[in-house]
């Protein structure tokens, strides 16, 4: 069977290839901790399952319009106003069964062949892997960690040109746990409106903050009609498996968005986005107790890290990776990476799955226990130390 030329230009998420290897050893005894998926390790808040549960005896169980159930896209727009500081109508929502159709429906509906867009390395795969495969001419621009895995203002600037399409960016940011400021917002917005590109926030993790207050592009006022938000229900509510994002864009944009999704997926299981109303409108001591958890795991594995020889880890103020540099061990970030899983047992991510510019760093998920945690870095240092004899 021959397959499309296009498909050449389809990428992947590492995190599931790995988790396979992981798997793989844990079928023939192997022990393994998993730091490697970025899933909460945390139940799903019980409110939330109950109203899921119900929905499903109330009949919910048919189709739904296309762009999501008007209880849940008045809740998203009611929710994203009052956190962003913007001014949200429901007929600005788009309902999709996870996050990422969000990022494949707008880049498919706004970027031509050669078009350029622009977006961080290292950072998610997916978008480069969306880019390419929509014929768009990926164009990155580097965090280093040097600069708080911020990026360098003058560098943004000199990327962008008359052929930027679409601006991404991913705030708290994953995999470094970098945060861009006000004033990184405000550069964006100046090269956005110099070129008319339309500008795509990834903010996913935009509740996993640690310190300070989180700034949104959706509250620059000069953006409003050219900024596309993605968010979603899976790192917050720890509901990674029930499938449920939303995009929030101009309102034409929308009926477009909203088309490609009729194409695809016609809409999202009805049970799913009634508990989706409940997530967003019942109480959220559940999503402050689990930022609080990863506050303290984040805490521990990072100064753990940092006590291992070769390993220099900055503390990620947002999201739950750590993202330590690892050129001190002198081994390269895939070798290393398949080091830990197949020496020490503990499943970890190569920088470099989130781009070239991830050579020399590890990507370290510590949505797992506080013992499970501890028993990881017990095993990365034994390992590391036999390197080293």
């Amino acid at each position: 069977m021959k397959l499309a030329e296009r498909m050449s230009r389809l990428g992947t998420e590492t995190a599931f290839e790995v988790l396979v290897k992981a798997r793989a050893l844990e079928a023939q005894g192997r022990d393994v901790i998993h730091l490697e998926v970025g899933e909460p390790d945390f139940p799903t808040p019980e409110n939330i399952v109950q109203a899921g549960i119900r929905a499903l005896k109330d009949g919910k169980t048919k189709y739904t319009p296309s762009a999501g159930i008007p209880e849940l896209r008045a809740a998203i727009a009611a929710s994203v106003s009052r956190t962003r500081g913007a001014s949200i109508t429901p007929n600005q929502v788009v309902v999709t069964p996870g996050a990422k159709p969000i990022m494949f429906f707008s880049i498919l509906a706004l970027v031509e062949p050669g078009d350029e867009v622009l977006y961080p390395n290292p950072g998610f795969p997916i978008y480069e892997s969306m880019i390419n495969y929509c014929g768009g001419k990926p164009v990155p621009y580097i965090l280093r960690e040097a600069d708080g895995f911020r990026f360098d203002p003058d560098e943004f600037r000199a990327k962008a040109n008359s052929k930027t399409k679409l601006i991404i960016l991913n705030s708290p940011h994953n995999p470094t746990g970098g945060v861009l400021e006000p004033e990184d917002l405000q550069v964006v917005a100046e090269v956005a409106n110099r070129y008319d590109s339309v500008i795509f926030t990834d903010e996913i993790y935009c509740h996993m903050l640690y310190t300070g207050a989180f700034s949104s592009l959706l509250s620059v006022p000069t953006l409003s009609e050219r900024t596309i938000l993605l968010d979603g229900f899976s790192k917050t509510y720890a509901m990674t498996g029930w499938r449920l994002g939303w995009g929030v864009m101009p309102a034409e944009l929308a009926e477009h968005i909203t088309r490609l999704q009729t194409n695809a997926n016609s809409c999202v299981a009805g049970f799913v986005q009634y508990a989706g109303v409940e997530a967003l409108t019942g109480p959220q001591d559940s999503v402050a107790q689990m930022v609080a958890a990863f506050k303290a795991r984040r805490d521990l594995i990072v100064d753990g890290l940092n006590a291992i020889p070769g390993f220099k880890c900055l503390k990620p103020r947002g999201a739950f990776y750590a993202f330590p540099n690892t050129t001190g061990t002198g081994w390269d970030s895939r070798k290393l990476a398949d080091y830990l899983l197949n020496e020490a047992g503990v499943a970890c991510l190569s920088g470099t799955a989130f781009g070239e510019a991830g050579e020399g760093y590890l990507r370290f998920s510590y949505a797992n226990s506080l013992e499970n945690i501890k028993k990881a870095l017990t095993r990365i240092r034994e390992a590391i130390e036999k390197i080293e004899d």
